[in-house]
């Protein structure tokens, strides 16, 4: 603090409280070690220690500062209680929801896709949640997930479109956002076809369990190439130069082939820029205190491929609408009115229609 950090995200700060009995989690038949984290989340005394910290590091500081939570398996009422400002504990947390959701019955590495009523339910549960009191966090990618825009968009094809609306989905919600670093830009998942290319701890010994256990390597290889946190962690590509203008010497870690494409130098040379995209959405967010602090309703909870809400403060309403699919999709007679205030197809909307993974913000203040 004393060298002027603005604040800190603090790792697995609901891990601080245990159990003090220390139990053996153990599954009763085959006594093979079981889920411990009962003992050692959300302990009985964490609230206390967070409060205490507070105390000790912040609150004689005159300058602000922020402090943000890593909260592994926090519900909406953990989450009011770290973040609500009359209890001097966190500003913000990340929860781990909305990410654990196309995790299968074996965990992280057992993928399937995600069933998107079920992400609406996630965000609408805690954007509802938080709405009266205590803070949101708002985010898809960091250094402990998969690249978002290859996780659940269109990497291909689509990669504009795809990386767009979901930073507008993001963004438009009432919360902090949170950008990491190459998300806006649109890059992938890294693409590695080799486990000597991977460098996670976790990656390597899950490689090495399961091709002991007789599965097949190349099986491993592709589930590693969804899941795997390494494809997070390659170096930011600035240009297509060697190692992507990170470095001029040799990377800790590889680049995945992409880099070439995919890179700052020509997202910004191209007619459309994702990076530029998101400076718009981060315009917005300062001129219209409604995106900030706005009442979040969701739109069309049921639809099978569109994600729509509203957000609403005094006599201003935006809608937000976007299509989570390769299809065009009709727009339901109640979202089609309103000035288009960004959109990631710009002029070439139309008004029954979202092309695949279109994404519309419309003012929509004094329609019915």
């Amino acid at each position: 603090m004393d060298r002027g950090i603005d604040g800190f995200r603090m790792d697995a700060v609901n891990f601080i409280s245990k159990d003090q009995r220390f139990p053996d989690s153990m599954i009763q038949f085959g006594g093979v070690w079981g889920d411990g984290s009962p003992f050692f989340t959300s302990g009985p005394r964490v609230h206390e220690f967070v409060q205490e910290m507070m105390r000790a590091v912040f609150a004689h500081r005159s300058e602000d500062y922020l402090v943000v939570g890593e909260t592994t398996g926090a519900t909406v009422d953990e989450a009011r209680l770290f973040t609500d400002p009359y209890r001097n504990e966190l500003d913000m947390l990340f929860q781990f929801e909305h990410v654990n959701l196309d995790h299968g019955p074996g965990g992280k590495w057992d993928r399937r896709p995600v069933n998107l009523r079920d992400l609406k339910t996630s965000w609408n549960r805690w954007q509802r949640g938080l709405a009266e009191r205590g803070w949101n966090s708002l985010y898809l990618s960091n250094h402990d997930q998969p690249r978002h825009l290859s996780r659940y968009g269109n990497d291909g094809v689509f990669r504009y479109e795809s990386a767009t609306l979901w930073a507008t989905l993001l963004h438009m919600q009432r919360g902090t956002p949170f950008i990491y670093q190459g998300e806006e830009i649109g890059m992938t998942n890294a693409g590695f076809t080799r486990v000597d290319q991977y460098r996670d701890v976790e990656s390597l010994n899950y490689y090495a369990d399961s091709t002991a256990r007789g599965m097949d390597p190349e099986t491993v290889l592709e589930i590693l190439g969804h899941a795997s946190r390494d494809n997070a962690r390659t170096p930011m590509q600035w240009t297509p130069e060697p190692a992507a203008g990170f470095t001029d010497g040799v990377p800790w870690i590889g680049l995945g082939p992409r880099y070439r494409e995919i890179n700052v130098e020509q997202d910004l040379a191209a007619p459309k820029s994702i990076y530029r995209y998101y400076q718009q959405l981060i315009r917005l967010r300062h001129e219209l205190p409604v995106i900030a602090t706005g009442d979040f309703q969701l739109l069309h909870a049921h639809h099978p491929a569109l994600f729509s809400f509203s957000r609403s403060l005094g006599e201003m309403s935006l809608g937000v609408m976007g299509n989570l699919s390769g299809l065009e999709q009709a727009i339901p007679a109640d979202l089609q009115e309103g000035e288009l205030i960004l959109g990631n197809y710009g002029a070439e909307r139309r008004k029954e229609v979202l092309g695949p993974w279109e994404a519309r913000v419309l003012d929509i203040s004094g329609l019915p």
